[in-house]
């Protein structure tokens, strides 16, 4: 009798945003069932998966480099994700490395896909198209629809949500995990591509979520971080425009569950009722992930986006009225077409004002398909270049100044790692990746997903040093 044939390993690498984590962990979920050997690691791998970022440029160069890097290995490479919907038969034609380039559509039937670049057969590419086009522009007629969304997978449809198996496969043991809320974006910011690849805008249903929730909670998820393109607009396609107010408590009574954590808030759908919620919810981080993009009134105007310097501090101001503490971080663009000087004053007197804990900056550039792109008074490089640095410097500045303001408060720190007697964590301020973080110091024995209160003693550019008071 013969030997059982090796299992067939594929390893999954994931670029991008927290939402790219959860298609991958779908995917792994589809490959394991289908007899693949799943994991990280591309050492050994018979095919290495890159689920790719398409949103900017710098985005874009990094999965080309990882692609190549990936062949390398001399395994098959697969191109998924967004810069593989985004581009398609395009990206294809670019890069023979790839033994393949996929696109959503492909999602459902990956194990097959995979086979077949094993078995050596050749791939026809799709060619890329308007994702939104494909959703009824109706949003409640959406929920019918049966075209392929990654990260909301159904297994069966004639089973009630709450007890519909899961498909999902988590691809590592971090005690904090992303839970998608929806997928795909109906709003038209003149400078992001994002819709038109991702989609119109689909809710998930509460209840699905809800059964997520504890599946993940019973693999020793702590914290869930809810992601989507637009968190603001969850449950305006289930008829429901507060859905996101009632589901967080929910998730927060989640057992095993001690942090939630609300992320991709739009400025001019951040109603009381939510803004109520995230503050003062127990078990919800007070935490405010706002997209402003920018502070000037005629920016954001040529950005097809709302608001205004003094609508945004009246925002975060009723934050902190009901939370003091409460943490804020956003993303700025400077260089927009059209951008003046008293614009970028503008923006600076936002961000004095503003104490958020965390500020992300970028340089714009033309993206394919938007209509930015096409608009006139651009901003020359040079100059885009010194407006860059000069806001980035500002806001290392206020960042740091705003983590200083911290000392001699208590914070809960979720702990995320314990190694070589070194405990990082983070506070309800800090989001995982993108914001600080906390070292826990003293005698204090503890494992990650552990809930410790601290007192701030110090700090390190936005990271705070605390001591512990007490382990929740």
């Amino acid at each position: 009798m013969s030997a059982n044939p090796a299992p067939r390993r594929v390893a999954l690498l994931t670029l991008g945003c927290a939402r790219n984590e959860v298609d991958s962990e779908e995917l792994a979920a589809r490959l394991d069932e289908g007899g693949w050997q799943v994991s990280t690691d591309a050492d050994g791998a018979d095919v290495v998966v890159v689920n790719t970022c398409g949103f900017v440029e710098k985005a874009k160069q990094d999965s080309i480099e990882t692609l190549l890097a990936a062949a390398d290995t001399g395994a098959k490479v697969v191109a998924a994700g967004c810069m593989a919907e985004r581009y398609g038969r395009e990206l294809a034609a670019s890069l023979p490395e790839a033994q393949a380039v996929l696109g959503f559509d492909d999602y459902t039937d990956i194990a097959a896909r995979l086979d077949k670049v094993v078995a050596g057969e050749q791939f026809e590419s799709h060619v890329p198209r308007d994702r939104r086009e494909l959703l009824p522009l109706t949003p409640v007629q959406r929920q019918a629809s049966t075209v392929v969304i990654p990260g909301h997978a159904t297994v069966d449809e004639h089973t009630p949500a709450h007890l519909r198996r899961v498909l999902r496969r988590r691809l590592d043991e971090s005690p904090v995990a992303s839970l998608k809320l929806a997928s795909g974006c109906d709003r038209r910011c003149a400078f992001c591509a994002i819709p038109a690849f991702r989609g119109a805008f689909v809710s998930r249903d509460p209840q699905e979520l809800l059964a997520e929730a504890e599946w993940l909670a019973h693999r020793g998820v702590r914290e869930l971080v809810l992601v989507s393109e637009n968190s603001t607009s969850y449950g305006k396609d289930l008829g429901d425009p507060r859905a996101l107010e009632k589901l967080l408590p929910q998730l927060a009574a989640v057992d095993g569950i001690v942090r939630v954590r609300a992320s991709y808030l739009q400025p001019a759908e951040t109603r009381p009722g939510l803004i109520e919620a995230i503050a003062s919810t127990p078990g919800v981080a007070a935490y405010f992930d706002l997209s402003f993009q920018h502070s000037s009134e005629p920016v954001l105007r040529r950005m097809r986006r709302f608001g205004s310097t003094e609508k945004f501090l009246d925002l975060l101001a009723m934050a902190r009225d009901l939370s003091p503490e409460a943490g804020a971080r956003s993303n700025f663009i400077v260089g927009f077409p059209g951008e003046t000087s008293a614009d970028v004053d503008e923006l600076e007197r936002f961000l004095s004002e503003a104490r958020l804990d965390a500020i992300g900056i970028f340089d714009y550039s033309d993206e394919d398909g938007t209509e930015a792109a096409g608009m006139s008074g651009k901003v020359h490089p040079d100059t885009v270049q010194r407006r860059y640095d000069r806001i980035s410097a500002l806001a290392d500045e206020l960042c740091t100044q705003r983590a200083e303001e911290r000392v001699g408060s208590i914070v809960e720190v979720l702990v995320d790692t314990v190694a070589d007697g070194e405990i990082e964590g983070r506070a309800e301020h800090q989001a995982p990746e993108v914001d600080g973080s906390v070292s826990l110091v003293g005698d204090l024995d503890v494992k990650p997903g552990d809930l410790v209160r601290a007192l701030v003693t110090a700090t390190e550019g936005v990271d705070l040093i605390a001591t512990p008071v007490d382990r929740g």
